[in-house]
This record gives C-alpha cells, structure tokens and sequence, in this order.
C-alpha cells in the first residue's frame, strides 16, 4: 500500500456542477475518501480533463484513479489508463438524471452523490491493478469439428481472415447434409428456382488451402487444456492417432433427421413413405430425370406432409419447429414440376414458415401447380397405393389424398454428444462401483463429440431440446466451454443459408477467443478483462462449491483438493467468489472487500431522520444499463437507493446482504438477468444460483429480527428502464410501510 498513490477526480460538467455542490464532493474524497490528490474539471472527459489525469499518473505516481462523473458504462475509451486501478463513482445517470428535480430534492440529491464517491473511494482502496498473464507459446490455430456446410465455412473464413485451421471431419468426404442434396432452397437471385449446392466447390478450395490442414475418416479422441492451449487427440479410422494444438474450437457437427420409424401413424417404416432425406436420394439417383421410387415405378402424384414429428406438443416427438423444412418441400414439389407439370404434386401444411425472400420461391411454385393445403394429417397409409388422411383446417373436414409417394418434413435432431444432465449421474454411480453404471458410462462415451478431459463432462452442456448450449439472442457461438463455440444446426435448428452465416459468427468469436488468450485476457463477455481469481487457501474449507458451481468448468481441485484455477476458461464472473462460504476468492479489481467497503461507505441516517437506506446490487449485463437507460430518460426514482454494479448475480457473497442489514439498511433488492430455460443470463447459471442462494437467506433474517420482505429479487432486461424505475419506487414504498429497520443505530 505504501507504494500506491489514489486520486479523486470529479466531473462537473453535464450540469453536474449546477445541482450538487462540488466542493462539498472534493472534500469528502479528500477526508473521508482519504484520496492524497482530488481535483475537479468542468469536462473531465474531453482531453483537458483526461490529458490532467495522465499528467498526474505521469508525474504524480497516481496508481488508483476515481472518477467522479457519468456512468461506467459511458466515455470508456476516454477514462482508460493503462496499468491503473480505476473505480467509477456514477454522478451523472445515477444521480443526476435520476433524482427529480426542484430544490426540495438539493439535500437528499447531494447526500446521494456524497455516498457515490465515498463508495467509489472505498472501492479503490480495495483494488490492485490487474496485470493479466499473458502467454508466448499460445497457439491461434482453430479446429473446426465438422465437415458440413456451416463446417466448411467455418475453416473458409477463419484462413480468409489470415489464421490457420484444422478441419477434422468423421466421414471420407466433405459436405455433410448438404452433399446429399440434389439442390439447396435459394439464397441468391434469381429467388424462383432451387439452386447448386457449391459442396463440391468449397471442397475443393479447402483441400487447396494450405492454411487448412485436414482429417478425414477422422474424430476427437480426446480434448484438454484451454483457449490458446486445446491439445487434440484425433483419431483416423486406420487406427492411428495425431495429436494438434489449437487455440480454440468451433463445433460444427450438424444433425440427422428424425427416425421416420417412431411415426408409425404417418406411415413411417412402410414402403413409398420417405423423408426428406430419402427424397433427395431418389431425386440423386434421377440426376434431373423422373424421380422413380425404391420399387422402380415412376412417381406420377406425390403428398408432402409438413411437421411430421415436430411442434408435438404431447412430449412424444420434437416439440420444435426444424425451420428449413417448409422451404425444402417447396423445393422438393419442384423437382417433380420441373421435370413433369402433370405430376399431381401437394404440400399439407398447418404453418408455412417461408421467411425473407422465400416468398417468391414459395410463390414460384404455386405457379407451376403445386398445391397447398392447410391441414393435419393424422394417418398415412404407405405401400403401392399410398393415402393422407388429413382434416382440412380450412373446410373444418377430413379428406383422404391418393399418392404414389409420401414425404415425411421430419426435422432435425442436434449432433451434439453426451447430454450431460444424463451423463453425471451415471459417472457417480459408477465412480461408487455400479457394474451397470460403468457399462452405461462406456456406451455414451461413444456418442461423445469432443471428449473433454473435464471434470464437468465430456461435450458442451445441453440447451433444451439437446441443442448445444448457446443462447441465440444474447450470446450466439458461445458455450459453456469457454473457447469452443457451436455453429450451424447443432445450436438450433436452421437452413444453408442460416448455417453459413451462424458459421461465420463463430469464426470470428473464435478468433477474438485465441486472440484474447494469448494477452491474457477474458474471452467474453467482459473483454479484454485482464483481472483473475485466487483463492487464499489457508482459509480454503475444501468444500468444492466453487469447482461445482463454476458454470464454465473453470476450476478443478488439486491432490489436496483444493481449488485449481484455469485462467484461459475463466470468464471472470465471480460466481466462485460468490460461492465460497469463507470467503477465501477475489480478483485483483472486484472482491468481496471491493464490494463490501462500498455497502460500508454509505452514510445510514438515524431512524428519526425518516430517510431510508436501500442496497441496490445490479448486473452490470443488464440491470445497469436499464438503470442507465431510465437516467438517460429522465426517469426519476428514489434518491433514497444505492447501486452497486456486479459482475453477475451469481458473484454476490451473503457476507454483503448481511453486512448491509446489519449496519442498518432498510432493505437489499438484487436485479439480475431472467433465468430458467429462456435464460437471458450471460454467465448461464448466475441469475438462477443468487435466487437459489437467496431462498435459504430467511433464517438469517429471522435471527436478526427482519422481515423477509426486506430482501428481493428481481428479474431485470436490458430494455427494462421504465421497470426498474418502478421496482425501486415500489419497493421503496413497502419498506416504508415496514418501518426503519430495527437494525438502525447498531451498525
């Protein structure tokens, strides 16, 4: 400490200096924030005021630098000094633009912007600048595990950017799905008429570009170390196996169709009942001629049934829409009409799903006589004369069509691997010596795609439905297993168009990812973050809770078992640190002293000042910037809140609930992202484990006095800056129908 020099610098520019009393600031900064240099700026973020704050690093020694002004979130390239400890105190959106204005409100606005700057005092005072750790020997190599279209673009674009790839693909052949087409649905113009596939093209500039290496008739063995050190362990079919380092993964391995055989009522199993996948084949072997069924005879009337096996809503089959299938049925209709107009040729559908320019290929088809009938079949009878029974959803009938062949749009099922839900359990039983569970342990090891070498399994965890786990809105490519990125249909279900596109996105994560390791630095979401976790582990319990609740398979235990942590999979959440009991983990710039010298820092009035005390903890994802957002509207809300930003809802430790009820706050409202199946959280699982934490926080309230009520919850989006404006005010307006805290006078 004796070597570190901390600065205050306050903004008062943004009419900051025209409602809160600057001096009044600089002084608290000064005395209570013990900072030994405090200066103010009327526009601290301009290069006057940023060009101050070099000088004195410069000149000064400064080495932790406050800064009084706008949010964190706002003028981050100006407010960036290298190799400095840095802590934001929100004057501008979190006081300013939030409190009402008037002169009524002068006293409790500066009591406001007072607190903020001794929280942002007493935070840096707990920091050290974080130094990162960065690595000669990492590798930017990128695997692409797959050979299929979203495959093949992935290698295409990761060596057109200027990095090398490895290609590792099980078959003999590149292509995937896509190479079994006879056409694809169009995705250039003219939008009208089925196109080439370009499988064999892209193959071909793969197996010229020597930045690609490639295995084929080859899988993943085995999978260890992390982003910038991925060793691979690939198997060729000969028997042989080579090992490569790459930097990071992009999971490309597509799907197969679902089992016709499990659609007995549709006719699945019976002859001249094909899926689309079956289709393709007879439109193959007919080259462009008259597509002939597997008995030889000639196709002459044909019935497409849309979403067989899909949308169910029993459990039964898929319960989701595949997307690509309507548009390949449209196309499949016009292999029979571009060869023969008079083939009596009907697509049965409930929904048409045709998105973007589909609707002139859709409408091409009405043109050439293929018939749409909006209905739902409920039995298919296969055989030399096949029938649809369906009920016409239009005419409110059933009707029975007549059809040489039927085809089944059965949708797609994920390539994805072990489901590791299903996985831990078995392991457990058969690390306990179950013979059955080790059998079965063996079995699914054969399904596996990537064969991690981590604790937590050996594929990317399960989004639901068995899609690999990442999230398409928030954070698309990326999984549970930092570095490793899913692409194409094995992260939803898609078409070409949409594979090629997702393939390239996960390109380009995968080269921030390798890019990032070897500074460093995190990977995503918190960018460029050089800050790490250590454990101090005198005090360490060896209670694991840390290694079980990382959701990045982050940490493992040594032969001690204590916590081991993995830099390069660490996305410095802080869910560790908010799961460990002793609190024995921190980061060099956010730790439980960080945060709680803040809760500390706030000045509690006395009951009889009538002036509430309410801990406000926001994700920094996405309660914040709704705060932000509802400042930068000029939504006002309480004066009487105090916000403190976390990294994740996940990272918040008990120890500063209790520390805030204890020292006489009213009340503590945590906001976090939505959790469950439609998680929103960008750390996965942080949201879900605070609620979880938190529902066993009533007994500790019970013993201190306290009405549950006094701690919440809440689920915040991004665009919600009208809602957090109304669950402060609201939540404000039930403490004071509670009363002062009894906890008052003895913090």
């Amino acid at each position: 400490m004796a070597d570190n020099k901390f600065a205050a610098y306050i903004c008062s520019g943004c009419g900051i200096g025209d409602a809160m009393k600057v001096p009044q600031l600089e002084a608290i900064a000064k005395k209570e924030g013990k900072m030994a240099v405090v200066k103010s700026h009327p526009f601290l973020c301009n290069a006057e005021g940023v060009q101050m704050i070099k000088d004195d690093i410069a000149n000064e020694a400064v080495t932790h630098v406050c800064i009084g002004a706008c949010s964190r979130r706002s003028k981050t390239e100006a407010f960036q000094f290298e190799g400095v400890a840095m802590s934001r105190a929100n004057l501008r959106e979190g006081v300013l633009w939030v409190v009402a204005t008037g002169k009524e409100h002068d006293e409790v606005r500066q009591e406001m912007a007072a607190d903020y700057i001794r929280m942002g005092c007493a935070e840096l005072k707990k920091m050290t600048p974080p130094a990162g750790n960065a690595k000669e020997s990492s590798s930017k190599r990128i695997l692409v595990v797959g050979g299929g279209m979203s495959g093949m673009t992935a290698a295409l674009e990761i060596v057109a950017t200027g990095y090398e790839a490895v290609l590792v693909e099980k078959t003999g052949a590149l292509g995937g799905m896509a190479a079994q087409l006879w056409k694809r649905q169009p995705f250039k113009e003219p939008y009208a008429e089925a196109q080439e596939t370009g499988v064999a093209d892209m193959a071909a500039k793969i197996a010229a570009n020597p930045k690609i290496k490639l295995h084929l008739n080859s899988t993943i063995a085995e999978t260890s170390g992390a982003p910038g050190r991925f060793k691979i362990q690939i198997a060729q079919e000969s028997g042989t196996v080579s090992e490569e380092t790459v930097g990071a993964i992009v999971q490309a391995t597509g799907f197969t169709t679902y089992d016709m055989a499990k659609l007995p009522e549709l006719g699945g199993g019976q002859p001249n009942v094909v899926d689309q996948a079956g289709l393709e084949a007879l439109a193959m072997a007919a080259k462009g001629g008259a597509i002939k069924r597997a008995d030889g005879k000639e196709v002459k009337s044909v019935v497409f049934v849309q979403c067989a096996g899909q949308r169910d809503e029993t459990g039964t089959h898929l319960s989701y829409c595949s997307g690509h299938c309507c548009g390949t049925s449209i196309k499949q209709a016009n292999y029979f009409k571009d060869q023969n107009p008079d083939i009596d040729t009907v697509i049965v559908y409930q929904d048409l799903r045709v998105p973007g320019m589909g609707e002139d290929f859709y409408r091409s088809a009405q043109e050439k006589g293929v018939i749409f009938t909006k209905g739902k079949a409920s039995k298919v009878v296969g055989g030399e004369n096949c029938a649809v029974t369906f009920k016409d959803l239009i005419l409110d009938e059933e009707n029975t069509i007549a059809a040489d062949l039927v085809v089944l749009a059965t949708g797609q099922v994920p390539n994805a691997g072990v489901d590791l839900e299903a996985w831990n359990p078995v392991v457990t039983a058969a690390d306990g010596g179950d013979a059955a569970a080790k059998a079965a342990r063996d079995e699914m090891k054969t399904i596996s795609i990537l064969n991690l070498n981590y604790r937590q399994g050996p594929d990317v965890p399960q989004f639901k439905h068995g899609f690999a786990d990442s999230h398409f809105i928030c954070f698309p490519y990326e999984t549970r297993r930092t570095g490793i990125y899913a692409a194409g249909p094995v992260r939803r279900p898609m078409d070409i168009l949409q594979a090629t596109d997702d393939a390239t996105g996960a390109a380009l994560k995968a080269i921030q990812a390798v890019e990032n390791a070897s500074l460093g630095r995190a990977a995503h979401p918190r960018s460029g973050d050089l800050s790490f976790p250590t454990a101090r582990l005198e005090g360490c319990t060896q209670c694991k809770r840390c290694t079980v609740e990382c959701p990045f398979g982050a940490i493992d235990e040594d032969e001690r078992r204590f916590p081991v942590f993995n830099e390069e999979r660490c996305r410095r959440c802080g869910t560790c640190m908010g799961a460990c009991p002793v609190r024995v983990i921190s980061f060099e710039n956010y730790s439980c002293d960080t945060v709680g010298s803040q809760v500390k820092a706030v000045e509690v009035p006395d009951e009889d000042e009538e002036k509430p005390r309410i801990l406000v903890l926001a994700c920094e994802n996405d309660a914040y910037p709704a705060l932000d957002m509802a400042g930068m509207a000029r939504l006002t809300h309480s004066a009487f809140v105090r916000v403190i930003p976390v990294r994740c809802l996940g990272s918040v430790n008990t120890i500063w609930i209790t520390d805030a009820l204890n020292a006489g706050y009213d009340g503590v409202m945590m906001m976090g992202c939505k959790k469950g199946d439609d998680y929103q959280c960008h750390f996965v699982k942080g949201s879900e484990l605070a609620h979880y934490r938190m529902s066993k926080i009533g007994d500790t309230l019970t013993q201190l006095g306290l009405e549950p009520e006094r701690v919440q919850t809440q689920e915040v989006a991004i665009t919600d800056n009208a809602r957090v404006v109304k669950l402060i005010n609201d939540y404000v307006a039930e403490l004071e129908k509670l009363g002062p805290s009894p906890m008052k006078g003895f913090g």
